[in-house]
């Protein structure tokens, strides 16, 4: 059995789930950004007539083969064709309509699966002038003239992780049945640009014949929270009401998007989990990398326009490896691939207009992992600067002064786990408090860690580490994942901590607070989730003040 809804662009087919959720997916927020509209911003999605099949996940974006759970595996679609969301809703949200016509199959090419400006904040959608998109058509929420306002969900969109090189929001990791189930919530999870495609700014081998934009990936991201005003209400969720949401590079794009001038008035709260907040990057760093990659691509820079529109996306993929590689060994803990601070898109760096308490005065949940860093040593070795080499010469290039300081905050350094706990919180755990208390002085603002580990995570050697909140939060603990992280105990522990976890992150969605106080710069108040939660004023104190004022690449 089917469900029918109608957007702007036209009707929806989705399908009932087993538990009886409506899932509607691959629908496009955008047009294809092929051929001429590679390395551009996104334009609208183009209308359809007939009915449109949105039952399957549809291609994810190009990226390196790695594992299926939350990224891409050997036998996922990848296509540039990529720039669709899918949205999952309670069954009831609003009536199905009668059948409009024969289904739509998408094309083979068809893509599936800072300045406070509080007035901004304020200005319906309706009223404001999309910088990201031009004017798509009317609203969606047309379709559904008698639903009563009252009776809308809290809306979550959630930006999947990745380092801005690999995942998808279709990824069995982010299944939100679980999610939705338990907070009578509409979970919309999108895909976006990656990689060179998304996370390059090429702009300087712009031509007046041909321009490249800056900033892809995070302005695919705005015109999908703009597809939300246009459309959600048609699916039973409150446009007024929308937290956007993520984790690891999906929370670095939340904590950017609170410093992008185009997206204010899109979204009313935030919550990021494991953001890399400094992960941003001045436009001249920016430039260095962008013609490191045209080395990689085996081209010249006269040649850049005529090789980035011609190649193909596994060679742009191949170039964005190797580039990555370059960046690990010439600057350690540097993201090539990252947002940049443009000028225009995005005006300054996150971290200041953050600390500032100049993002858009939103609601923030922001929280990290107890062992950030252990994954890094392990299973994902040369993302985070994890030798005593990579680490001194970071140091080097950063805040040659600040290094002695930081290093006498661990203990036993340059033990493996010291290490692990320095870049882990260089990376995510610092940023993440700096912004949070300067994002308190302008928006309510709740700072969590996640310490809930079990014998089997401990055994690996990850313990709770960076990514492993993600299974209580969704609440996918039959999954794969769920079942090797307590095959040797810890489930019901789990289960509980999964409940709880999900009670204050729906509760936030739904209302912009939680259980425990807000965050402020004395007593710094902590919710720590594990077995028995806890709340802990300003935990790892000596380390936070050894990071104070130290430099981080720009």
């Amino acid at each position: 059995m089917s469900t029918q809804v109608q957007t702007a662009q036209g009707t929806l087919r989705g399908a009932l789930t087993p538990t009886g959720l409506r899932a509607f997916r691959a629908i496009p927020y955008a047009a294809p950004p092929v051929g001429n509209l590679r390395f551009r911003a996104p334009r609208p999605p183009e209308r359809w007539t007939g009915v449109r099949n949105a039952m399957h996940h549809g291609p994810v974006a190009p990226q390196r083969i790695s594992q299926y759970y939350s990224a891409a595996g050997p036998d996922t679609d990848q296509s540039e064709d990529c720039l669709t969301l899918s949205v999952l809703t309670p069954a009831a949200s609003s009536p199905v309509l009668p059948d409009a016509g024969p289904s739509l199959s998408p094309p083979d090419a068809a893509a599936p699966s800072a300045m406070r400006a509080s007035s901004a904040m304020r200005t319906s959608s309706a009223m404001r002038t999309s910088s990201a998109m031009p004017d798509a058509g009317p609203a969606a929420g047309s379709a559904a003239p008698d639903a009563d306002p009252a009776a809308l969900r809290p809306v979550i969109v959630w930006f999947h992780g990745g380092a801005f090189v690999r995942g998808a929001g279709s990824a069995p990791a982010y299944a939100g049945d679980a999610l939705v189930e338990h907070g009578d919530a509409v979970l919309v999870t999108v895909n976006y640009r990656l990689g060179a495609l998304g996370f390059l700014d090429f702009s300087q081998f712009s031509t007046p014949q041909r321009v490249f934009e800056s900033n892809l990936g995070l302005r695919d991201m705005v015109a999908a929270l703009e597809w939300v005003q246009r459309n959600i209400a048609a699916f039973g969720g409150d446009p007024s009401n929308v937290t956007i949401a993520g984790q690891s590079a999906g929370a670095t794009a939340v904590t950017t998007l609170m410093c992008v001038p185009s997206a204010a008035g899109l979204f009313h709260r935030a919550i990021a989990q494991s953001p890399a907040v400094a992960a941003v990057y001045g436009a001249e760093r920016a430039a260095g990398w962008a013609r490191d990659f045209i080395n990689w691509l085996h081209t010249t820079e006269s040649l850049a326009v005529d090789a980035l529109l011609g190649a193909p996306p596994t060679e742009l993929v191949a170039a964005a490896t190797r580039l990555m590689a370059l960046t690990q060994v010439e600057t350690p803990g540097a993201m090539c691939m990252s947002p940049v601070v443009d000028g225009d898109f995005l005006p300054e760096h996150p971290i200041d207009v953050l600390a500032a308490g100049r993002a858009h005065p939103v609601p923030l949940l922001i929280g990290s992992t107890k062992h950030e860093g252990a994954l890094f040593a392990t299973a994902r070795p040369g993302l985070l600067p994890i030798s005593a080499e990579s680490i001194n010469l970071m140091f080097e290039i950063t805040d040659p002064g600040a290094q002695l300081k930081v290093l006498s905050a661990y203990p036993g350094y340059p033990s493996k786990r010291a290490r692990a706990q320095l870049v882990g919180d260089a990376a995510f755990w610092v940023p993440g408090v700096h912004a949070a208390q300067g994002h308190a002085t302008v928006a309510p603002t709740f700072v969590y860690r996640y310490d809930f580990t079990t014998a089997a995570l401990n055994l690996k050697g990850h313990g709770a580490t960076h990514g492993t909140d993600l299974l209580p939060v969704f609440g996918n603990l039959d999954s794969s994942r769920g079942r090797a992280a307590t095959m040797l105990g810890g489930s019901e522990e789990l289960a509980g901590v999964s409940e709880r976890m999900q009670d204050q992150w729906l509760t936030f969605a739904r209302t912009g607070a939680v259980s425990w106080p807000v965050y402020d710069d004395v007593d710094r108040p902590t919710k720590i989730f594990s077995t028995t939660d806890r709340l802990i004023s300003d935990p790892g104190r000596e380390r936070r003040r050894a990071w104070d004022s130290v430099a981080t690449y720009r």
